[in-house]
């Protein structure tokens, strides 16, 4: 086989990260043998059959990928920086010209070489795209528009009256650049660890080392007013956490012993003993920050619609100009069509209020991973909700406790514990914390042995003047199985589903009724969706029917499928998808193939598995289901100013557009027309920014009452 080889010099220098990255990237096309990819230089060895189009195609990914890079060196406050000072430029040029006209008329007619050479170095970014966009792309852009003005007020002797669009362009850019920026500080402000030092626990110490030398496994001590570091686990220790930062909840969290913490959260009023988790990266406030760095690289499809209807009408307006000046021969009337796009004010606002609206939402704790997602929560029409951890609280609970005659309920629950003591099952936990919450003490048992499928059976002896014996907690069968009946009718008219039976010696003292809660809020949830759009709510559950339809009944849900598999929740969330936009909400492993199938996948919860976190396209680290409609308001919203910006950017320039044509007003009111309409859409974009609890969503809501 006949092999080739060819080399590809790079624009800029690569560090070795992205050089790995890179040469992954293009050993993805089969006919590649080897690549080598240096500071600069890409050497590539390929077989024969390589085609010439394939090798331009991957120098074109390079040339992409180099530029790619470029940009992001760019840090959003420098291009921010960048455009206020040429904005500024602009205006004061203009400005002082419009004084020398008006002071030195011989002296301004003089220096119009200057003007001119002034006003071609302010537009020399517009001027360098909008050539790139023509050569390179083959297409003309909104630059070369722009810079097709520029050079043809220059040509026609009037520089100045181009210094009013530039003026007006980079403050549009300004404008966006400062709503990135914004979200991003939002984020940044809101979780940074500026925090340098912690409390290193060894033994009895407590010694202050810098957070870069903790690791997996330390133990550590946070105090009242510190900034917790780390995700771990209370060892011991009582405090009232704000951990807005992670859930979005203002009202400070109760940590006790066993209670999860994350990096991110200020102790506002106690002090904690933790044990160490995640440091660093692994944290979940490191998550956040590069779940919401990467959604503001995601465009949503009504970005890339902007974008293509911008990149349409660019061509328009030459042919527009064209046409003015073969009728009227009007440099002035060209300048006006030249001076006026629809580019601006559709990219610009539509970019603006994704990237508004991912910051928005993560300061709310709701983790949106792209513009993408937030037009699919616009257009939900379908929710399909797991039971287990999403409709329900996920952890069982005793609901009702009902003693034989002659026994106390304390003494029938620590029996009972006494016996599930060793048990990690589920239903033996929820007696446990039953206990812990009452503040009562197990006795200990002196033996205890597991029934598979049936039950606990323990010895345990006598107790705070309560008689112990044999004790066996379990099902009705297992009891009978011991000769042990229900004589007084204990569970007569009991149709929970989870009954534990209690029983001392050959005696029934007690049962125990315990459930998997409705998450509080839960149905209110429901019926506000249905409120804002959303026409079918579906549940899915490996639970029995029984339960399942218990349920469904209780909060007003549309329809329910039980006993399914995890496949088979992904194979209903296809079947709805063909009839509609469906948003899934789940929680656990077993949801990750039908939350990665949905159109929008949301994990509820701070207790979602990190499988469930990755597949979903919406990330909750709060048990509020509220924040379930403020997502969906968040999409609502996001769009209808999106539909707004649109409708003004080509209301306003199209009207611009025919008063300039007609000769109605000037270039400098067509910049200023066109320019402060994109200004204004901008804004209107940024208003998503400042939205909080009593700003965007209580609008959302007066708006769907």
């Amino acid at each position: 086989m006949m092999y080739g080889n060819c080399y590809f010099h790079l624009q800029a220098a690569l560090n070795r990260e992205e050089r790995a990255k890179l040469a992954a990237k293009i050993r993805r096309n089969r006919n590649i043998i080897a690549v080598t990819v240096d500071e600069r230089k890409v050497h590539i060895w390929y077989k024969r059959q390589m085609t010439a189009y394939q090798l331009q195609e991957i120098q074109k990914m390079l040339i992409e990928t180099v530029k790619r890079l470029q940009e992001a060196a760019v840090t959003p406050s420098e291009r921010l920086a960048e455009y206020r000072r040429d904005a500024v430029i602009s205006l004061a040029g203009f400005a002082a010209m419009e004084v020398l006209k008006r002071t030195s008329p011989q002296l301004f007619v003089g220096s119009k070489i200057l003007r001119s050479l002034l006003v071609l170095g302010i537009a020399r970014k517009f001027i360098q795209n909008g050539v790139s966009g023509v050569v390179k792309d083959h297409q003309p852009n909104a630059d070369t528009l722009t810079a097709t003005a520029v050079i043809a007020s220059v040509l026609a002797g009037k520089p100045e009256s181009s210094l009013t669009l530039l003026a007006l362009s980079n403050g549009a850019e300004m404008l966006t650049s400062y709503a990135a920026e914004k979200a991003r500080t939002h984020i940044s402000g809101l979780l940074s660890l500026d925090q340098r030092y912690v409390w290193l626990v060894e033994g009895e110490v407590e010694r202050k080392v810098p957070v870069e030398q903790v690791k997996v496994g330390d133990t550590i001590a946070a105090h009242t007013g510190e900034k917790i570091v780390v995700d771990g686990r209370v060892i011991s220790g009582d405090a009232a956490v704000n951990q807005a930062s992670i859930t979005g909840e203002s009202n400070p969290a109760m940590k006790h012993t066993d209670s999860p913490v994350y990096a991110g959260s200020v102790v506002e009023a106690g002090e904690l003993v933790i044990k160490v988790e995640k440091v660093g990266k692994d944290t979940s406030l490191a998550h956040i920050v590069h779940l919401v760095e990467e959604a503001q690289n995601r465009k949503a499809p009504v970005q890339n619609f902007a974008d293509k209807m911008a990149n349409f009408l660019v061509p328009v307006s030459f042919i527009g100009a064209g046409i003015v000046y073969g009728a009227t021969r009007d440099w002035q009337r060209v300048l006006n069509l030249l001076f006026i796009d629809f580019s601006c004010g559709l990219k610009l606002s539509t970019a603006t209020a994704m990237s508004a609206a991912i910051g928005a939402a993560a300061k709310r704790g709701i983790l949106v991973k792209g513009g993408n997602y937030i037009e699919a929560l616009a257009e939900t029409d379908t929710v399909v909700l797991d039971k287990t951890g999403t409709l329900t609280v996920g952890i069982p609970q005793i609901a009702f406790v009902k003693t034989a005659k002659g026994v106390e309920e304390k003494e029938m629950i620590l029996l009972a514990s006494s016996a599930e003591q060793h048990s990690v099952h589920p239903l033996a936990v929820a007696i446990q914390k039953y206990v812990e919450a009452q503040e009562w003490t197990s006795p200990q048992h002196t033996s205890s042995k597991t029934i598979v499928a049936r039950g606990m059976q323990a010895k345990v002896p006598d107790f705070e003047g309560y008689k112990g014996g044999l004790i066996r907690v379990g099902s009705l069968k297992f009891l009978r199985e011991n000769g042990i009946e229900d004589t007084q009718g204990l569970a007569d008219g009991l149709a929970f589903k989870n009954l534990l039976y209690v029983a001392r010696d050959k005696e029934l003292i007690g049962v125990i009724g315990i459930e998997d809660p409705i998450r509080p809020k839960m149905k209110k949830t429901l019926n506000q969706m249905r409120r804002h759009g959303v026409d079918e709510i579906v549940m899915l559950t490996g639970d029995s029917k029984a339960v399942a339809a218990e349920v469904a009944h209780n909060m007003d849900i549309d329809s329910y499928h039980a006993e399914i598999l995890p496949e088979d929740k992904s194979h209903y969330v296809n079947k709805l998808k063909q009839r509609g936009t469906v948003m899934m909400v789940g929680d656990g492993i077993n949801d990750a193939p039908a939350l990665a199938f949905s159109d929008v996948g949301v994990s509820l919860g701070g207790r979602q598995t990190d499988i469930a976190a990755e597949s979903s396209a919406v990330t909750i680290h709060s048990e509020d289901p509220e924040r379930l409609i403020e997502t969906l308001q968040l999409g609502r919203r996001t769009m209808d100013l999106v539909h707004q910006n649109f409708m003004a950017t080509i209301l306003v320039n199209s009207s611009a557009m025919l008063l300039g044509a007609l000769g109605k007003i000037s270039p400098l009111w067509a910049a200023v027309i066109h320019n402060t309409a994109t200004l204004a859409v901008v804004l209107n974009s940024c208003r998503i920014l400042n939205s909080n609890k009593s700003g965007f969503f209580a609008r959302s809501n007066r708006r769907a009452a």
